[in-house]
């Protein structure tokens, strides 16, 4: 039993849109390290949690590791991103899922349920760390707003925050399906677990047929990055998810 860590990365208008720093080698490549590092701490998350409840099956695969390349999955990771940024211009996609052996686990339902939090948790927690770091540059005067340091932390801030968000919706095989499944029993959980076979069909339909559904992600992308801007007292003029209300 696995699960995907999917990401909407590119497709609506973003701050840096159009921005001729997002081209210059440093931000481009400081961008890319800095998402890549979301996604691989990520998966390393769900396997260190999954080894210290009683599954060593991701740790003994080499998972438990800050190198992205056991994590890599050939059409995840870089086929269907790249299919359909050129497509649609949307980038979907995903690491390797970790495998996870439920059975071997105390109390197997919760502690799938621990295993598919930490991934979101630890992309909390660095979009907390980037955005205190861009808060502490920009508020003592050693970054402009218009430096590439500050572009490469909003990248950072903006990805762990979309990361978190889109893999709690409790949609299977997204790792907020994880945590229903916990409070259901019998034929309901029987019933939602079947869903994993069409989850990704379904998720594709809601975010390019439902507008509804692009709505409400980024009505809760907006809230946890006010939160994060907040918490972090970030200035207004770097902390650029749009304000509520």
């Amino acid at each position: 039993m696995g699960k995907a860590t999917p990401g909407l990365i590119v497709g609506e208008a973003r701050p840096w849109e159009n921005d001729g720093h997002l081209m210059d080698p440093f931000t481009l490549i400081g961008g890319i390290a800095i998402v890549v590092f979301g996604i691989t701490t990520h998966e390393a998350a769900h396997a260190y949690v999954a080894d210290r409840l009683g599954d060593p099956t991701a740790r003994l695969m080499g998972r438990i590791t800050l190198n992205p390349i056991p994590h890599i999955d050939l059409y995840l990771t870089i086929i269907i991103p790249l299919l359909m940024f050129y497509t649609t211009g949307f980038v979907f996609g995903g690491a390797k899922p970790v495998p996870v052996q439920i059975h071997r686990m105390r109390n197997p339902l919760r502690s799938m349920a621990l295993v598919a939090l930490a991934g979101p948790g630890s992309n909390l927690l660095q979009a907390l760390l980037w955005g205190g770091l861009l808060s502490f540059f920009t508020n003592m005067g050693y970054w402009e707003p218009e430096s590439r340091g500050v572009m490469v932390l909003q990248v950072g801030i903006f990805a762990n925050v979309l990361l978190m968000v889109f893999n709690l919706m409790p949609i299977p095989p997204l790792d907020g399906s994880r945590v229903v499944m916990y409070f259901l029993k019998g034929e309901a959980q029987r019933t939602y677990m079947a869903m994993e076979r069409f989850g990704i069909l379904i998720l594709l339909g809601l975010l390019f047929v439902v507008p509804a559904f692009r709505g409400l992600l980024h009505y809760c992308l907006a809230t946890v990055g006010n939160l994060v801007a907040t918490v972090t007292m970030l200035p207004d003029h770097v902390a650029w998810f749009p304000p509520l209300g």
